[in-house]
């Protein structure tokens, strides 16, 4: 406790040693040369990096030594010593003044973040380890520095039908994209319990996007159903198709049928049914990470990174993936969601479900890399 608390005030030890050597400078310099408040500069420095109280401290050293500088000048009572104490009080004022402003500034600024960050972790939730026989592992990275979450979203939701997954792209970046992205998944967290087909589903989330967007916003998005059966039904609303990768370490994009356009557009999109194999893997992820490119201008290949994404758990594949899109790009400038889901066999999805301790749901890990 004591030394954390030495290390909180040692940025006091700066400036004040910055008023010392002012302090013998202007001893060794001809009376001739004095700046009037030159000791003031150490509490004007002392404003931009530590609190008020210290600031306060340094101004007043500085007033201090200033006085006394009149003993090694030999002009004690002159207009020159008075004109140098008036400065250095000034400036000191000044300083703590600063000082004070952004303290404040500061505490705002981090009362602002904290809410931001509490709306950010709202918007997307965390995502459940497993439902039934599905296991769930999802990234997000934001191109906002500091920003948890921007235009890109995820999300699953448990229906009679299945369990259906959505993951889409609100056009833009900023605010504008985050709110977009906020409406469609309040919008799907209730068409996904309510609607009885996958089709309308994106239908209300059209219809809720074209109520609220405007002339050029529009969201791509692709929604999944998986069913008890083993098989997924997609709907891709002008969306990049999932990765499904089986047993061999190979992945294909999966065939969604003709393109339609993104949510927002009237899109008209049909059903594909297709069977997904016990321990097969299927990525959904947005154009942040196959858009990405490196120093030739050539696009993440992302079916090479079939191995990776089936290489251990579901959380070192996608880490995997993260690695090796690190080693490619040579910037990152868009928001990217991943969400890679695998299908286990029922058994030992009962078994899993009936061990004690069992952990029922993990924190996605919301990180920048």
């Amino acid at each position: 406790m004591t030394a954390r608390r030495w290390l909180r005030g040692a940025d006091v030890l700066t400036p004040l040693g910055g008023l010392a050597a002012i302090a013998v400078l202007d001893a060794l310099f001809p009376t001739r040369l004095l700046v009037s408040g030159v000791f003031a500069l150490a509490a004007l420095a002392a404003s931009a990096i530590t609190t008020v109280r210290r600031t306060a401290i340094v101004a007043v050293s500085a007033f201090a030594v200033a006085a006394l500088s009149g003993i090694w000048h030999q002009n004690l009572g002159t207009a020159a010593w008075w004109i140098r104490m008036g400065a250095t009080a000034s400036l000191g004022l000044i300083a703590v003044l600063l000082a004070r402003s952004r303290v404040r500034r500061e505490r705002d600024l981090r009362h602002m973040t904290t809410i931001a960050e509490a709306v950010q972790r709202a918007l997307l939730r965390t995502m459940p380890s497993s439902i039934g026989s599905l296991r769930f592992a999802a990234r997000y990275l934001s191109a906002t520095k500091d920003a948890l979450a921007g235009g890109d979203l995820y999300e699953v939701a448990e229906a009679p039908q299945g369990v259906r997954v959505i993951l889409g792209d609100a056009r833009g970046k900023g605010l504008d994209a985050v709110q977009m992205a906020a409406t469609v998944l309040a919008a799907f967290r209730r068409a996904a319990v309510i609607e009885s087909s996958l089709t309308a589903v994106a239908a209300d989330l059209d219809d809720v996007v074209t109520a609220v967007a405007g002339d050029e916003d529009f969201v791509t998005a692709v929604l999944a159903e998986f069913h008890s059966d083993g098989t997924v039904t997609v709907v891709n609303c002008g969306h990049h198709p999932p990765l499904l990768m089986t047993h061999a370490d190979t992945g294909a994009l999966l065939d969604t049928g003709d393109p339609e356009p993104p949510l927002g557009l009237q899109p008209m999109p049909d059903p594909v049914t297709r069977h997904l194999p016990e321990g097969a893997r299927m990525l959904f992820y947005t154009d942040g990470l196959v858009e990405a490119r490196d120093r030739k201008g050539d696009f993440f290949r992302l079916e090479d990174s079939a191995p990776t994404l089936r290489a251990g758990s579901l959380e070192e594949g996608l880490d995997g993936l993260l690695g090796r899109l690190v080693d490619h790009a040579d910037e990152i400038d868009d928001d990217m969601a991943l969400v890679l889901v695998e299908r286990h066999d029922s058994r030992a999805v009962a078994a899993h479900e009936g061990a004690p301790g069992r952990a029922m749901s993990e924190d996605l890990g919301h990180r920048r890399r």
